[in-house]
């Protein structure tokens, strides 16, 4: 009996750490897994583009007027569509009550400081909205990459990263991150379009190029902070991005339903609102 008992627990180990390790399989993969056949076609996206621009513009009135803040966090693939999305985002919004900030490589003299430094002194003042093109994640994504800190410090910074974040969220700033994703092809018809056309042609540079070689490392580094940083407190939301309406209606829709809860759980009266909530 005890043997049988043995054999039985033993199977259940067994089958338990294949659980798990299917688990983790599906977890550190989610950039593969996602579905890029996602589409909106342009009568409804006309339709609820106006739609959720009108509750973001209600909620921005009512949940960040009276002292909310919030940070929106854009990172993604090159030529995934932030850009497109943020405009989408801020196109109804009251100019006053909101920031964008495009982050590139940090000054000389940021340099010499902590990492977090110069994204300390953008935060959100009661009232505001501030968006990150790009953000605090270059620390575990560019900068690992391309070596321009070592190993120990980019594994330290999840973190600080996830320290950060609390910090902000105990003070009561929502924190809403958002990863835009398109295939390797898509990025690649995207960057011939970009190429071809006098308009967009500024949006390609060099280190386009160079980080699209470097292609496998970026989503592996990408996988990495998804795990580590995936938090109850400031969660991710990964976007499928080939099709580009649909990536704003769910920029928009993620944005707009962080703000609605905000206000259900403070009690925040609103207008109306067409599909938030």
């Amino acid at each position: 009996m005890t043997a049988a008992l043995h054999c039985y627990a033993l199977g259940l180990t067994r089958r338990s750490k294949l659980w798990m390790a299917q688990r983790m399989s599906l977890q550190n993969s989610r950039l593969k897994h996602l579905d890029q056949t996602r589409t909106v076609d342009k009568e409804r996206y006309r339709a609820e583009l106006h739609a959720w621009q009108y509750d973001l513009l209600s909620l921005q009135q009512a949940v960040l007027r009276s002292g909310g803040r919030m940070i929106i966090v854009a990172q993604g693939m090159d030529a995934a569509g932030k850009g497109g999305a943020i405009r989408r985002l801020v196109r109804r919004l009251d100019p006053r009550g909101y920031k964008v900030y495009p982050i590139g490589a940090p000054e000389r003299w940021e340099q010499e400081k902590h990492y977090l430094y110069r994204f300390w002194t953008k935060l959100p003042s009661p009232g505001e909205l501030v968006i990150f093109d790009r953000s605090w994640y270059g620390r575990v994504l560019v900068e690992r990459i391309e070596g321009f800190t070592n190993k120990s410090r980019w594994q330290q910074a999840y973190r600080e990263i996830n320290e950060f974040e609390r910090a902000l969220v105990d003070d009561g700033v929502l924190v809403c991150k958002l990863w835009f994703h398109i295939s390797k092809d898509e990025q690649l018809a995207r960057f011939k379009a970009r190429e071809n056309d006098p308009h967009k042609a500024w949006k390609l540079t060099d280190e386009d190029w160079r980080n699209r070689e470097k292609w496998d490392q970026y989503i592996e580094a990408a996988e990495d902070l998804f795990e580590q940083t995936d938090r109850d407190v400031a969660p991710w939301t990964i976007i499928a991005a080939n099709c580009k309406r649909y990536a704003r209606l769910e920029a928009l829709k993620t944005v707009a339903n962080c703000l609605a809860k905000e206000a259900e759980l403070k009690s925040i009266d609103t207008l109306p609102l067409n599909k938030a909530g």
